[in-house]
This record gives structure tokens, C-alpha cells and sequence, in this order.
């Protein structure tokens, strides 16, 4: 696994001994491709942060800081480890997803949002992705005009509505990557006030 460009372009990173799954290079490149124009300058949030591939990637191509969240150990310890090599900075938060979001992400600090949650593959495990997408604090934490990108099972039916404004939608095998905006920014961008 290796940064795609920017900065740090061509460096390669280390993935942790664990059952975290990385996201892998080809998508990375094309999430990172839709933003160009979003990430330079840009405040960043990687939420499920595992070897911080997504947010060296942000910072890599210019934006102006990254925090990373990640409850794993062994994850933070590899992060670390990849931001020293890169001799990229962020701001590595050991901490619960949902825990960080609902006590230390202050309303509108962030102009990208990116979550690559793990997986449910089974009846009974726990599924990420609906709980970010009915998450007050995630939606509030997004700056006005920010995207959230979201990795999910390319079939998930996504519950967007009345939160979530679609923005793009794409599948690369057997990863979905669903790119939204908070759906009462959308509202008045649509709806200018009178004046």
C-alpha cells in the first residue's frame, strides 16, 4: 500500500496486524480524484482512521490538517508510524468513532468527512453505516457546503432521507463509495431567503 500522490506521493505505508481492511489503492485513487478540487485547504475527519491511508492521502494532496479516529491499538500504533514516515502531521484521536463525534467534534469543524467503516457480512453484526448516516453529531461536525464519503457494501440500501443530499454514487467491486452533503445545506442552497 503506497501514497498515491501529492506530497508524499510513491511513499508506502504499513497496514496493521488485524482484521481492519484498508481501503484499497484503486478506490482511494478514485475517491481522492473526485475531490480534487475539495481537498486542498480542506479540515478532515477519517473516522474508522485503521492505517490512516485516507487522510495521509488528504494531506499528501494539500489539506490544511487531518484528524484521525481510530479505537484500535494496534491501527493507531501503525497511523503514527505512517505519519512519521511520510512526514505528514495529524491529530491521531484514540477514541470510539460515535464517542468522538458526540463529545469532541465542534459544529462545522470539518469541510470532509471520511468513514470507511467495517462491514457487515452477516446476520447480527454490527452495521456501521446507518449509524453515521443518523448521526446528529457526524451531520453537525460537517462544515456548511462539506462532503461526507462513505464506504459501504456496494449493495447497502442507504437510508439518506430527510438527512443526507446525494452527490455521487460509485461501485469498484466490491467496495460503494457514497458521497453526500447534509441535506439542510442542501435545502437552502435550493432555496435561497429572500432579499
Amino acid at each position: 500500500m503506497r501514497v498515491i500522490a501529492g506530497s508524499a506521493g510513491g511513499l508506502t505505508l504499513k497496514s496493521p496486524r488485524s482484521d481492519l481492511r484498508p481501503t484499497m489503492e484503486k478506490v482511494r485513487g478514485a475517491i481522492f480524484d473526485s475531490l480534487r478540487d475539495v481537498v486542498p485547504g480542506a479540515r478532515v475527519l477519517d473516522l474508522f482512521a485503521g492505517s490512516g491511508a485516507l487522510g495521509i492521502e488528504a494531506l499528501s494532496r494539500g489539506a490544511a490538517s487531518v484528524t484521525f479516529v481510530e479505537s484500535d491499538r494496534r491501527a493507531v500504533s501503525v497511523l503514527e508510524q505512517n505519519l512519521a514516515h511520510t512526514r505528514l502531521i495529524g491529530s491521531v484521536q484514540s477514541a470510539d468513532v460515535f464517542r468522538y463525534l458526540d463529545r469532541f467534534a465542534a459544529p462545522g469543524s470539518f469541510d470532509l468527512i471520511l468513514a470507511d467503516p467495517p462491514y457487515a457480512k452477516a446476520a447480527g453484526e454490527r452495521d456501521f453505516a446507518p449509524e453515521l448516516l443518523g448521526s446528529n453529531s457526524l451531520r453537525a461536525a460537517l462544515a456548511p457546503d462539506g462532503i461526507f464519503v462513505l464506504e459501504h457494501l456496494p449493495d447497502a440500501q442507504l437510508a439518506l432521507e430527510p438527512h443526507w443530499e446525494l452527490v455521487r454514487e460509485k461501485r469498484y467491486g466490491a467496495t460503494g463509495v457514497t458521497f453526500l452533503r447534509a441535506h439542510e445545506v442542501a435545502m437552502a442552497r435550493s432555496h435561497p431567503a429572500a432579499g
